[in-house]
Parts: C-alpha cells; structure tokens; sequence
C-alpha cells in the first residue's frame, strides 16, 4: 500500500475564522484566546504553513485584511512608515519607494509573482522570519524599527532585536505589528548623500526563493564612506550584517574599498548546503552580489533597472478597503455572501477552507484548478476586489462581502469569448487546457491594467502562472494579438 509524503497531505484549517471590525476588536481576540489564535493579514506563508501542519494548536483565524486604512505609506519628515497590510505590490506601486527605499522596493519586485504580491505583506514577510525573507535584508540595512501592538499597549524594538532564531520573533501571541518604520534615503532635494540596493541570486527569474541575496545602504560625506550596512540574507540561520565591512570602508572611496568589503560579507557568511545551493556555492555568490551591489552604488546606478510600470494586475488601488466590516465562522453551517461573476452568491461551509476550496466544493465553479495549492503554479487564480490573486492561499471567509471574478465569468453575458480567450484559441495558447484558467484571469487582469503591455510586462504579468506544457510562447502570442484586438 502506498502512503502518501507529509507534503502531500492536507492538514485542514482552524474551523473557527473572525474577520473583525477594528483593529482593537482584533487585538482583544488574540488576547482573549492567546496561542489558539494566529492572526492573518495576507496569509501568503501562514496558509501553507497550517495547511502542512506546521503551526499546530491554531483554533481561530483572525483575518484583519478587510480592514481599512492599515495598507498606507507615509512619508512624514523624513521618515517612512508602513502600516500593517501594507502588501509588496503596494511598495512597488510608490513612486516616493524608489528614492525613500528603494532596497525595499526591489526587494518586493523579488517576491514571487503579481498575483502573490497583491496579498503578501511587508509585515507578513518579516513576522514569518525565514532567512530567506528578501524584505528582511533590505528593512535590517534601512535600520527599521518594528512596532507592535496589544491591549497591554505598545513597544517599538530596532528590527535587529525583532528576531529571536531562525524562524522566531519576538512578536508574543497577543500582539499585533502595527507599523514599521525608518528613515528615508536622500532625493535629489536632501543634502546628504545616503542611498542603498538590493541585489538577489535566485534559481529562476520569478516565484524564486533567494539562493543569497543583500541589501547594502551606504552614507557618504565628500564622496567618501561615513557609514555602511552590509545585510546578507540565505547565508545564517537569520539575517546578518557586516559590521567588519563599514569598519574596513571607513573614510575611503567605496569603489577603492570594494574589495575588502566584498571579502568581508564572505567572510561573514556560514551558509548550509540545502536544495538551493551548496554551501561552497552561496559562500562564492555571496561576494558576486555584494559586488555588484556595490558597483552599483558607487557608479549611481543602483536604481536603472528599476521596470517602467511593473504590472500589478489589480485595478484597484486598495483591497483592503473592499473588504467586510465583519465576519464571523464558527460553524459548518454559518455562511458566506459574495457576488461571483457579477451575481450575489450565497454558501455555507467556508468555515476551515480556502476560497479556492469554497468555489468549486460550495459553488460548482470548477474552472478554478487546484495544481499545487502553495502558490507556485497559478491554476488558481481568480480576481478578488479587482486584484488577481491566488485563491488556494486566500481563506474562503475573506469571500464574504467581496467581489469574485472567475474564468466562468470572463466572457460576455451573451457568451462571447473574452478577446485572450479566443486569441488561446486561434494560437493554440490552450493545450492540456489545466493551467488556461490562471493564465486567462493573469492575462485579463494584465490587459485591463494596461491596454498594450511590452514583452517584458507580459513576462511579468504571467510569471505567477506555470505551463506544464511548456508552451509559452503561444500563450505570450496570444496577450499580443488580444490586446492587438481590445485596441
């Protein structure tokens, strides 16, 4: 008889699902049930995580991302502050980021794909604590500091002292990281001269977690180094910095002192051999990033590669603010109103299922595929609140109130085809036709946020979509000739 892996099976997800109406409606939750409650904001990594059993003890789900007026970017005398549901999408989208912090910016361009990025949070990111985290590096050279919340009141601590372990914070069950904040890097009209990158090895362009990665922010007076942070990410059991690096910079022109610096972050790193890459090899890579990082700011060209209006794949400029005022799951028969393609749906047994669960177990719409249900393949993705999004990592609760778009709702009323949907057609884009629901709802949203995209965007735009396949370059034929034909 043959077993399955501890990988392949589906540990189910807390029955008991609250989406409440504040934020102090939530922080009373979480100190009221204490460990039994996780609370959930984009729920990128706690969904697979409980769904391999790996956070056991979980009862409650408290879902704060319906809440408005937590997703804000402020730029406040010359500090830069994130709320708590401030997503990477939301990051990307600020045009004040690519100045004020860019290492942030490009470290959430990095995390995995649009559809992924329009839920997963900067706060997610760093609460979750891995190593491999790319914002981590980036907010540890930024010198951020973390503050968190609870109805016992509030702390601020250095995001150097946030981190307990590998994969361990100081975060206590009752309380809630309300903000991050740190200072700007310097604009044009700043008079220092204070700037920073971020540089990543990843094994493939897209949905890649870091082989090494880095984050570097440099201070110069008269062109030469007054201060150095050098953050290494994939290299230690946490993210680390460099102190050896800005001692060894001190005073000196940072490309003169290139070298040594880059020899330094070897020097630093205690890498592990993984799946990802041998110990001898990221231990090598760690000075190939660190080096270009460097070159980078000492030539000014840390932000060139910065894309020309990186797709989202959402037309809203705020999910959150579509989401419910309050929800509660308790029970198998307690339900969940949504409108779905356009008419108002109503099912019970949301309670512990994913939304993509909830569509086609509760709905009947089945044209939302399930191929990995870990966010890797994009089978599943559907439009919540105007943004593409994986379904498989969004709890079904978060429907209620919400608006849903799937590919049953993609053509017209009167049955006509979407315009990518007949250009599949007639380029042969569909094949074993699994993976064509994810990559229609990518490509309409794409085509909604931008009439003509470039070859680049649509490699963007349809990096969170896989096609076992392998047939790409009809899929990409087809967003040209569609959007050849909605001009």
């Amino acid at each position: 008889m043959f077993e399955l892996h501890d990988v392949q099976r589906s540990v189910p997800l807390p029955s008991r699902y609250v989406a409440p109406g504040s934020r102090d409606e939530a922080a009373e939750l979480l100190s009221s049930h204490g460990a039994a409650a996780r609370l959930i904001a984009g729920g990128t990594d706690l969904m697979l995580e409980l769904s391999r059993g790996a956070r056991s003890g979980v009862e409650l789900l408290v879902d704060i991302s319906g809440l408005p007026g937590l997703d804000r970017i402020s730029y406040e005398d010359g500090r830069v502050t994130l709320g708590p549901l401030v997503t990477h999408a939301d990051v990307i989208a600020s045009a004040p980021m690519r100045t004020a912090g860019l290492p942030l910016a490009q470290a959430c361009l990095e995390v995995g794909s649009p559809p992924l990025r329009n839920r997963a949070t900067v706060v997610g990111n760093i609460v979750t604590a891995s190593p491999a985290n790319d914002t981590i590096s980036a907010l540890v050279a930024l010198d951020a500091a973390v503050t968190m919340t609870s109805v016992r009141g509030e702390r601020t601590v250095p995001i150097s002292e946030f981190f307990a372990g590998f994969r361990q914070t100081v975060l206590e069950p009752d309380e809630i990281v309300t903000a991050i904040g740190f200072d700007a890097l310097d604009g044009a009209d700043r008079p220092n001269d204070r700037r920073g990158v971020f540089v990543k090895l990843g094994l493939r362009r897209a949905q890649a977690i870091s082989v090494v990665h880095a984050a570097v922010v440099v201070e110069l007076d008269d062109g030469r180094v007054a201060d150095l942070v050098v953050a290494l990410g994939s290299v230690a059991p946490t993210i680390i910095t460099v102190p050896e690096a800005a001692e060894l910079a001190a005073s000196r022109e940072l490309a003169e002192a290139s070298a040594d610096i880059t020899a330094a972050a070897c020097q630093a790193a205690t890498p592990i051999d993984d799946i990802r890459g041998s110990a001898e090899y990221r231990s090598h890579t760690v000075g190939v990033v660190v080096d270009r990082a460097i070159t980078a700011l000492a030539t000014g060209t840390e932000a060139d590669r910065w894309p020309h209006q990186a797709p989202r794949l959402a037309l809203t400029a705020s999910a959150a603010d579509a989401g419910p005022a309050s929800t509660v799951l308790a029970e198998p028969s307690d339900t969940v109103t949504a409108k779905v393609n356009g008419v108002q749906r109503s099912a019970a047994g949301a309670a512990g299922k994913t939304l993509m669960d909830w569509l086609r177990d509760d709905l009947g719409l089945t044209g939302t595929k399930e191929g990995c249900a870990e966010g890797e393949c994009g089978a599943c993705t559907v439009h919540l609140d105007g943004a593409a999004v994986f379904s498989c990592l969004v709890p079904a609760g978060r429907a209620d109130g919400a608006s849903i778009t799937t590919v049953e709702g993609v053509a017209s009323p009167g049955g006509d085809l979407h315009p990518f949907q007949q250009a599949m057609v007639d380029t042969g884009g569909a094949q074993c036709g699994f993976c064509t629901p994810g990559f229609v709802m990518s490509a309409v949203a794409l085509l909604d946020e931008i009439a003509e995209p470039t070859p680049e965007q649509i490699t963007v735009g349809l990096s969170g979509n896989l096609c076992r396949c392998t047939g790409y370059c009809s899929i990409i034929e087809a967003v040209h000739t569609a959007a050849g034909d909605l001009s």
